[in-house]
């Protein structure tokens, strides 16, 4: 096996030589950089194997070498595909779907697991991990070795972000320029009409994960001191955790989770996990409207003595952004002051003081779509449960790492509650009138959420008809918004209630409305209209 890595290797190494000499790409210095840099590793790697073939350490090395020559050469294919053939939406489902089956297969390799696994719990697993989900139908840091491990981290952090963005930021950083058709089709799946805009939104969004997740997984590995454990380990937990995190995957490799003493009562580890689920939550358009209003702000209170700003605040601060930062606030607020009176002599109770109202903070959390937990949830009041339902149901942020019907179409319905109430016609909010399409999106994006989760709920109580229907409804819940808590019932499922939860999530991840429009054709707008009728409701 070496020797084949090696011979791909010098065939990989002597193409990407020629290159520098044969070529009639535009030069680009971040390209250059990155090829004398991989050509002296991956030259190195080899010089050393052949030298001496028994160096097992080095032949750890070849491995990494050919998967950097891979990242290399995808990004050589120019992108291009008819849409004739294949829409925006089909493409999104297809990216999911591939790297989803790729991660399960690679889940059944013997040195990712301590003992053998069947196919579907694998499936299970990457569905779990590529749709940020968290359900596992067994202990992940029992089952899973490093490796399988960081197979789970990879298809985590792929799922969060999507494979379309890092392929689009792999073609960007080798081109530096990329097709109109692979542009519209970026902006159709990210949002973004401004599809002038789309590599660098797509570009600022690499950056700010990669560097909100270091700087997380930095702050947890000092708030990991009570941790009996060595160096490596240490190291591996904060990147792990962080990225689970920010992405509101919930996955722990903690030998029981977050369910152990030395977490239960790390407050401090716990507020860090609240920011990361926050910041991962609150879309990757906030994020960045955040940044611009934080540089407009410091430049105000800071500069203003050497620099005269001209911009406004409200209009670096977008209607998307104040609808859901102050939905999101306001239901985290709320949730957790219920919780912490709800649950303050029951499972909050080996609680004191502060650490009592950072529980019931966590819990409120990282049930938006987070999935982590510190506290039994079986052992919760009825009255916590059904709240907690309401939390995943609504979940994350449009755009976001986080599933849920998002807290923008929940504002949506609670405003058109107000105007029907008012006799107003139209939704009016921060003093903008919100788009009858918009208004349809969301009440269409609720009716949907019902169907499917009423459908799930009714199977797998067909299939698992022993199961509580509480229990089962919890399930539902968690999948369809990608949390992944569970009242102790997913390792219980039969094959086909796991089969229907895999469905659920992998729906809830890339919302049943771009399955519908990938599946039925888009209307071009008619010259004519009907007369209008009124139905009674």
């Amino acid at each position: 096996m070496n020797i084949f890595f090696i011979l791909i290797l010098a065939i990989g190494l002597l193409k990407t030589i020629l290159k520098f000499f044969y070529t009639s790409d535009k030069f680009i210095f971040r390209v250059f950089v990155f090829d004398v840099l991989s050509v002296l590793f991956i030259g190195y790697c080899v010089y050393i194997q052949l030298a001496d073939y028994s160096i097992y350490f080095v032949s750890k090395y070849l491995q990494f070498a050919i998967l950097l020559k891979l990242v290399r050469e995808f990004a050589n294919p120019n992108f291009s595909f008819n849409r004739k053939y294949i829409t925006p939406p089909q493409l999104f489902i297809i990216s999911f779907i591939s790297i989803i089956i790729l991660g399960a297969l690679l889940l059944l390799l013997p040195k990712a697991t301590t003992h053998p696994i069947n196919f579907l719990d694998a499936f299970f697993t990457s569905t779990s991990a590529v749709c940020v989900t968290g359900l596992t139908v067994f202990n992940v840091s029992e089952t899973f070795t490093v490796f399988g491990q960081t197979i789970i981290l990879l298809l985590i952090q792929i799922g969060g972000l999507g494979i379309l963005t890092f392929a689009a930021y792999i073609a960007y950083f080798f081109k530096g320029n990329s097709s109109y058709e692979y542009q519209i089709t970026l902006g159709n799946i990210s949002n973004n009409d401004a599809f002038s805009e789309v590599f660098g939104f797509i570009k600022k969004i690499i950056y700010i994960t990669f560097c909100i997740e270091s700087l997380g997984a930095l702050i947890i590995f000092f708030s990991l001191d009570d941790f009996n454990i060595g160096i490596f380990d240490k190291v591996f937990i904060s990147i792990f955790h962080s990225i689970s995190a920010f992405c509101n995957a919930g996955f722990s490799t903690l030998p029981n989770g977050l369910m152990q003493n030395i977490t239960i009562n790390n407050y401090s580890f716990q507020l860090i996990l609240i920011i990361l689920i926050f910041l991962g939550g609150i879309g990757f358009p906030i994020l960045v409207n955040l940044i611009k209003y934080l540089k407009y702000f410091f430049k105000k209170v800071f500069l203003r003595f050497f620099y005269k700003t001209t911009e406004e605040k409200n209009w670096i601060f977008s209607l998307n952004s104040k609808v859901n930062l102050f939905t999101s606030l306001t239901i985290f607020g709320v949730s957790t002051l219920i919780i912490y009176f709800e649950e303050f002599y029951f499972t909050l109770n080996e609680h004191t003081g502060f650490g009592k109202f950072v529980s019931a903070a966590f819990v409120s959390m990282t049930t938006r779509t987070a999935g982590f937990n510190t506290i039994n949830f079986s052992e919760l009041q009825f009255s916590t449960i059904i709240l907690i339902l309401l939390l995943m149901w609504i979940g994350a942020s449009p755009t976001s790492t986080g599933g849920g019907i998002k807290t923008s179409t929940f504002a949506i319905a609670i405003l058109n509650f107000i105007n029907i109430a008012r006799g107003k016609n139209s939704i009016e909010i921060f003093k903008r009138k919100i788009n009858e399409s918009v208004v349809q999106k969301a009440f269409a994006t609720i009716t949907l959420s019902f169907l499917v989760i009423g459908l799930g709920v009714f199977l797998i109580s067909k299939f698992d008809s022993n199961l509580p229907l509480i229990d089962i409804a919890f399930e539902v819940f968690s999948a369809y918004s990608t949390v992944g808590l569970s009242l102790d019932t997913t390792v219980l499922l039969s094959e086909p209630s796991k089969i229907v939860i895999i469905i659920i999530m992998f729906i809830g991840r890339v919302s049943m409305i771009t399955i519908l429009t990938a599946f039925f054709k888009k209307n071009i707008s008619s010259r004519y209209s009907y007369p209008s009728g009124d139905i009674l409701i």
